[in-house]
């Protein structure tokens, strides 16, 4: 069982390839407005470095939204098309969610520009704030407001240190918990307000 896993909803580029749910390896780099272009290459390398044929690829793990609004488009296209063309399982998840600290209680935060913030909270399996936006200076109140949790993501524009997860690793932890999808249904979370 080989599994593809991809993200490109910020600004890095991410492509992982795990083999019976063990993460093989992955790629992850910054490539903002650039992820089209490298994304396929990346996956290809990752396919050739572990002497994978495209027709062993039996599920493929995109991040659905929030994000980038071009970004996240580009994952859900590449892992819509692998999973039509060689009918494999296709799971999406939250951009935010695979950006958790392991099982400890996670503020995960990705940048939505004009001084705003997707915001995610969750605490292993569960749920403990549904994706939305907020302004940053209620994100900063919430994260005063839990100082107990861990602040997740790349939160260089909010002046704070936040952790950086590996974000192919959480995606495959939370396989079995998310449900396999008809390809054609996959839409983009795009967040407004």
């Amino acid at each position: 069982m080989v599994t593809i896993l991809l993200d490109s909803s910020n600004t890095n580029l991410s492509v992982g390839v795990a083999k019976d749910n063990v993460l093989l390896d992955y790629i992850s780099y910054e490539a903002w407005q650039r992820q089209s272009e490298y994304m396929i290459v990346e996956l290809n390398k990752l396919l050739e470095k572990h002497n994978i044929k495209k027709e062993d690829i039996t599920d493929v793990i995109v991040a659905k939204g929030p994000g980038s609004y071009t970004g996240v488009r580009i994952a859900i296209t590449i892992a819509k098309t692998i999973a039509v063309a060689l009918n494999a399982d296709l799971y999406a998840v939250s951009s935010l969610r695979v950006q958790k600290n392991g099982a400890v209680p996670s503020i995960c935060l990705i940048n939505a520009r004009s001084n705003r913030s997707y915001v995610g909270v969750y605490k292993d399996q569960e749920v403990l704030l549904n994706d939305c936006i907020m302004k940053n200076d209620e994100v900063m109140k919430y994260i005063a407001d839990h100082p107990d949790y861990s602040v997740c993501g790349d939160t260089k524009y909010l002046n704070i240190e936040g952790i950086e997860s590996n974000t192919m690793k959480e995606m495959l932890d939370l396989k079995d918990s998310l449900e396999s999808i008809n390809p054609l249904s996959l839409k983009p979370v795009y967040m407004k307000d």
